[in-house]
């Protein structure tokens, strides 16, 4: 097993890997100079050929590392798919192929294709017209394409499961199996994930020949501040705000352990003045990626998610971290903690427990090899001072396929609607639409002028979202 260290890692530069010209022409353009510790201890043996089971935490590096060993067996003069990635969510597939495409941006003729579940399969079926050389996938919409035909996997030399654990879990195991049954003996099985229970493990193993196994401890937690709190339980919410008020975070992911606590718990925080969304099963995908978009960009400020629907969401600059409840499983602790603390920032996780848990706690301390920070409660709750929302988001439905890139939007917004380009935020685009932010004290007139005027010659419907 390997395991170096971040001051080893810290000296060690791709340029010294075996990489192609324009896999390091790449990196050098998006200024990835020295390799994680993860990447150190993995890369070496993927390029090689080597299967390899890599555990690391979230945001450690894991998708660059598998991205350039597989990109560094793809021959695009040959149109086949040579290489796939499976992944949980959809969100999660759309992050692995941005970062596969960025680190493939000096690589002629490099196709990938996205294949998620809960969209529609017609662009799928289209771009699967001419096969890709990688697929990003989930293993549901994947299957599907096998027993249609639509996908080959016979020319296929790498294999990656990206959140391993949960791929090789009870909610996509057999999934996984059939893909793997339908790939070639020869492939590269590679298998990425932040936690490895044994039981995932002994399975990953019966799928991978001789695998090099990488273990990377957390550094990100030492700069996570964890503190937990016994509560009553009829007092959970209020400590819930009582935590969000004293702290006062600008961003916090608050866990809850179903989908109708999250809900539950999301329209307690909104009744109280809190600027909060919730994320969980039973909203459709284009009002999650509404909800996103709005955490991304600050229009919400607190995000109510369970840990099903939080899994793969690459969410930066994440101030808090809050346990509504403990996780059953520790390995799950360690993937909420994971969220904050995150490219040398400093985080805070908050977690709140009923008398009767402690056992979790308890669970956490030895999984963990930690001491529990617990503290008290005040008999007296803080009032509800929640951070509220300094910009509003406006939805404009027009996006990719039409053309319409975020540059336009700012185009429109500074240039024929003179408005000042501080007073826009972050703009987010998708297929049939784009989001953009807007400070509040001018949203109203940046709606009425986008409204009025046009964008790259059209006229466009936009809207804000309540």
């Amino acid at each position: 097993m390997s395991n170096p260290s971040s001051s080893q890692a810290s000296r060690i530069e791709f340029a010294s890997l075996s990489l192609q010209p324009a896999l390091l022409q790449a990196l050098d353009s998006l200024n990835f100079k020295q390799m994680t510790p993860i990447q150190a201890a993995s890369l070496p043996p993927m390029l090689q050929g080597r299967d390899v089971i890599g555990q690391g935490p979230t945001g450690s590096g894991k998708t660059a590392a598998y991205g350039l060993a597989l990109l560094s067996r793809i021959d695009a003069s040959v149109a086949k798919t040579q290489a796939m990635v499976l992944c949980p969510t959809r969100e999660l597939a759309d992050q692995i192929a941005k970062e596969i495409r960025a680190l493939a941006r000096c690589l002629p003729n490099i196709k990938l294709t996205i294949l998620s579940g809960g969209i529609s399969k017609r662009p799928q079926l289209a771009s699967l017209e001419h096969d890709p050389h990688i697929v990003v996938g989930m293993a549901g919409r994947v299957l599907e394409h096998l027993a249609a035909g639509t996908l080959k996997l016979g020319d296929l030399k790498v294999l990656v499961l990206d959140e391993a654990d949960r791929m090789l879990g009870s909610d996509f195991e057999e999934a996984s199996r059939a893909i793997i049954e339908q790939a070639p003996k020869s492939r590269q099985t590679l298998f990425f994930s932040a936690t490895f229970p044994e039981d995932v493990r002994h399975v990953s193993k019966l799928m991978q020949r001789d695998p090099i196994e990488v273990t990377i401890e957390s550094t990100a937690t030492s700069l996570v501040t964890q503190t937990f709190f016994e509560v009553d339980p009829a007092r959970r919410v209020d400590a819930l705000a009582h935590l969000l008020s004293a702290h006062r975070p600008e961003s916090a992911l608050v866990f809850c352990y179903s989908k109708n606590d999250a809900r539950d718990v999301e329209e307690v925080l909104r009744r109280r003045g809190f600027a909060a969304l919730g994320l969980h099963g039973d909203i459709e995908q284009r009002e999650r990626d509404e909800v996103l978009v709005r955490f991304a960009n600050g229009t919400c400020r607190v995000l109510v998610a369970t840990d099903v629907a939080a899994r793969g969401l690459d969410i930066k600059d994440l101030a808090a971290v809050i346990s509504y409840e403990l996780p059953l499983d520790p390995d799950q602790h360690v993937h909420r903690v994971g969220r904050t603390g995150r490219a040398g920032r400093s985080g805070i996780a908050l977690h709140l427990y009923a008398p009767r848990e402690y056992s979790r706690v308890r669970a956490i301390e030895d999984a963990l090899q930690l001491e529990a920070d617990i503290e008290k409660l005040p008999d007296a709750l803080l009032p509800d001072r929640p951070v509220l929302a300094k910009v509003v988001t406006l939805c404009i439905d027009g996006g990719r396929r039409d053309k319409l890139r975020p540059g336009d939007i700012l185009g429109a917004l500074t240039g024929d609607a003179c408005m000042d380009k501080e007073a826009v935020g972050k703009i987010a685009s998708f297929d049939t639409r784009t989001y953009v932010a807007i400070d509040k004290a001018q949203a109203k007139t940046a709606l009425q002028r986008l409204r009025d005027g046009k964008i790259k010659g059209k006229k466009f419907r936009v809207r804000p979202i309540e």
